[in-house]
């Protein structure tokens, strides 16, 4: 049976980073951010339904993110609708890929709202991907159209770093160069793969 992995991170932390390291370990990753992607490009699964909900937010290459974004993240009821959209196909995907892959020793869903959704608790284990907030602060500003009105509205939506941490079995490191990050990603693997989630939380 699979050790799932869950992978999560506050904006700018560096997770998908972190998740593409586990890639070139061998580990199977669901990029639940992909998906979503996915579901609202051109063609997608969830564009008519999208278009629906919020008239004016697709067009030809599907879902129009920024005007989807300025719709509902000011508003937490249009929020909703669109989370009640979108969740229940992201479930059905993953459940999905770990059928794919239940021959795997480890797999990783990479899943960027873990433990505001509830998602934690379809896991294994929790690997939370962390640096200094003045660091996230510098990557995420760097960003196109990002401004601090806007990273301080998203991370007002997500649980705080420190409590993540907190609730983690692993914290991997994003605040020093590529390769100890790595370095990090691999020895976890390895012991997962060898040990198991108990030996390797206490290891």
């Amino acid at each position: 049976m699979s050790i799932v992995l869950g992978l999560t991170g506050s904006i700018g932390m560096g997770k998908s980073t972190a998740a593409a390291m586990f890639r070139a370990e061998g580990v199977p990753v669901f990029d639940a951010d992909a998906a979503v992607h996915r579901l609202q490009g051109p063609g997608g699964r969830l564009v008519g339904a999208i278009e629906a909900l919020f008239p004016g937010t697709t067009g030809p290459k599907g879902v129009d993110r920024a005007a989807l974004g300025r719709i509902v993240l000011g508003d937490p009821v249009a929020l909703g609708r669109l989370e009640r959209l979108i969740h229940p196909e992201i479930a059905r995907l993953q459940k999905a890929f770990l059928r794919r892959h239940r021959a795997h020793r480890l797999v990783v869903l990479d899943i960027p709202l873990l433990f505001e959704k509830g998602g934690w608790r379809r896991v294994d284990a929790v690997a939370v991907v962390s640096a200094p907030a003045w660091m996230q602060r510098r990557r995420v500003l760097a960003r196109p159209n990002m401004t601090a009105g806007r990273l301080a509205h998203i991370l007002a939506l997500q649980t705080p770093d420190a409590e993540k941490r907190r609730r983690a079995d692993f914290v991997i490191g994003t605040n020093r160069n590529l390769a100890a990050t790595h370095a990090e990603v691999r020895r976890l693997v390895a012991c997962l793969r060898a040990h198991g989630v108990r030996y390797c939380r206490h290891a």
